[in-house]
C-alpha cells in the first residue's frame, strides 16, 4: 500500500474509534484493574478486563480516560482485538503491538486492523500516546488481583 494511502487509512480509523468508542466503561465484573498515564502529553487511561471462568481468557476489555484521538482510538482497537485471547496470546499482541510501533513487523491477516497504527510510526513523538492502552493493559495482565494496581503505570521509560 502507498504510504500516502496508509496515512488517509491510518488518518479515517483514528477518527471513526475516536468518535465512536466501542469499549469505553468498565467490565462487570472487574478482574483485573489499571491506571495508566503519558505524562508527556497528559493522556490517562483506567483500565478494566473481565476474564472468562478459569481466568486463563479474555472475556472484555474496557476502558475510561482523556486523552488525544491516537490514544483513544488506540485502546478502542486494542480493546476489541483482546476479546477471547488466552492471556499469552494477549501478550505476545502487546510486545508485537509495541514492536510494530518500533518498524519492527506487523500483524497477520487476522489482526489486520491493527496495522493501520503503523502511522503512528511515522509521528515518533506520538509513538507513547499509541502505547498507552497496550503497557497499561500488560501491567494489568501481570497483576494477580485488583487491589495491586491502585497506581498509576507511566509508559515514559519505554517506547
Amino acid at each position: 500500500m502507498a504510504l500516502d494511502n496508509l496515512r488517509k487509512l491510518y488518518q479515517q480509523v483514528i477518527l471513526e474509534h475516536d468518535k465512536k468508542l466501542r469499549h469505553r466503561g468498565m467490565t462487570d465484573p472487574v478482574h483485573r484493574h489499571q491506571w495508566g498515564h503519558n505524562p508527556s502529553y497528559g493522556d490517562t487511561i483506567e483500565l478494566t478486563v473481565q476474564l472468562e471462568a478459569l481466568e486463563e481468557r479474555i472475556a472484555a476489555v474496557k476502558f475510561e480516560g482523556e486523552g488525544c484521538a491516537i490514544a483513544m482510538a488506540s485502546a478502542d482497537l486494542m480493546a476489541d482485538a483482546m476479546q477471547g485471547k488466552p492471556l499469552p496470546e494477549a501478550l505476545q499482541m502487546v510486545q508485537a503491538f509495541q514492536n510494530m510501533m518500533k518498524g519492527e513487523g506487523e500483524f497477520p491477516r487476522e489482526h489486520r486492523k491493527l496495522n493501520v497504527m503503523q502511522g503512528v510510526a511515522q509521528l515518533p513523538v506520538r509513538i507513547k500516546c499509541a502505547t498507552l492502552a497496550w503497557h497499561t493493559l500488560k501491567a494489568a495482565l501481570e497483576h494477580q488481583s485488583v487491589e495491586s494496581a491502585d497506581e498509576f503505570v507511566s509508559n515514559e521509560e519505554n517506547d
